[in-house]
């Protein structure tokens, strides 16, 4: 499943989805809320913003744990967030629904933070899986820029 997310406030909403054509696959209803902290859209949008926003943002909204995966703390995420920004990419590894991992990427140079990724089960949503959808999120994060900054 692809989604696209984008910062309201201090939360993520999602705004377009393309379900994964495998009956098992991960559903986030479009116009649905989350949290920042803890899905791959939301860490690949924080990744882009300084610390100390990220600090506010989650100051304010608050780091619940839906999962025993789930990123608790503002230390170990500021953490996560440099990973992210030296891999390109952020991961959800089953923190925001166990069995699920998603790839994202945010959409550079987007009018208002944005991010798009690739979710599904674990067993089909691997490394491998990674390899290729890597390159494909980037190919797509940078045609969605260069529409969305067409004058």
């Amino acid at each position: 499943t692809s989604n696209m997310a984008v910062l309201d406030s201090d939360m993520v909403i999602y705004v377009a989805q393309v379900p994964s054509m495998h009956s098992m696959r991960m559903f986030t209803e479009v116009g649905r809320r989350a949290h920042t902290h803890d899905t791959g859209v939301g860490k690949a949008i924080l990744a882009q913003l300084d610390d100390e926003v990220v600090r506010g943002i989650v100051s304010r909204s608050g780091m619940p744990t839906p999962t025993s995966k789930s990123i608790g703390d503002i230390d170990a995420l500021l953490a996560d967030l440099k990973l992210i920004r030296e891999r390109g990419y952020s991961i959800d590894e089953e923190e925001q629904e166990l069995g699920v991992r998603c790839f994202a990427m945010a959409v550079p140079n987007a009018p208002t933070p944005s991010a798009i990724s690739v979710s599904g089960p674990i067993t089909r949503v691997d490394q491998s899986f990674a390899d290729r959808a890597v390159p494909l999120l980037r190919q797509a994060a940078m045609a969605i820029s260069a529409e969305l900054n067409q004058n």
